[in-house]
């Protein structure tokens, strides 16, 4: 089976699925689990969640419900394998701010260390967006560096 995973979107799956999305300063994590071969992945837009907003939209609520929803199915986070891709700074920005994507990996990271995940790889941040592939039945993820984003237009 293959889905395309839009902005906002997450989705775990316990049957071979070949999950797609771009990313620019959106990032996706992934979940993998040997013992069970379930897939989990998210693509979360922001870093934060304000209370009463659409929780996949953001870093933060994106992971946690990852994990509530794994954690459900008996895997515990000892046996859960975590990738980290996007971030990227597509945009023009002035100033000294971090960019969005630097504050997605920025909450990323933060959540991964606090629930004391294995960060099994990562390719995040610089200036190209990413198109990726992830299996969900093997964990492994193909991706490659696009200049331009598809759907922004000038």
């Amino acid at each position: 089976m293959k889905i395309f995973l839009k902005p906002g979107e997450l989705c775990v799956c316990d049957r071979p699925t070949q999950v797609s999305t771009i990313l620019g300063s959106c990032i996706a994590v992934t979940i993998f689990n040997q013992r069970l071969r379930v897939g989990a992945i998210c693509h979360a837009l922001l870093p934060k969640n304000p209370k009463g907003h659409d929780a996949l939209r953001y870093v933060d609520s994106a992971i946690s419900s990852m994990l509530q929803k794994l954690e459900a199915m008996g895997i515990g986070k000892n046996e859960m394998e975590v990738k980290l891709l996007g971030g990227a700074d597509v945009l023009e920005r002035t100033g000294t701010t971090q960019s969005v994507g630097q504050k997605n990996i920025e909450t990323a990271l933060e959540i991964i260390t606090q629930e004391d995940l294995n960060l099994a790889g990562s390719d995040v941040g610089g200036r190209m967006g990413r198109k990726l592939h992830f299996y969900t039945h093997t964990g492994m993820v193909l991706f490659t560096r696009i200049k331009r984003i598809p759907h922004e237009q000038d």
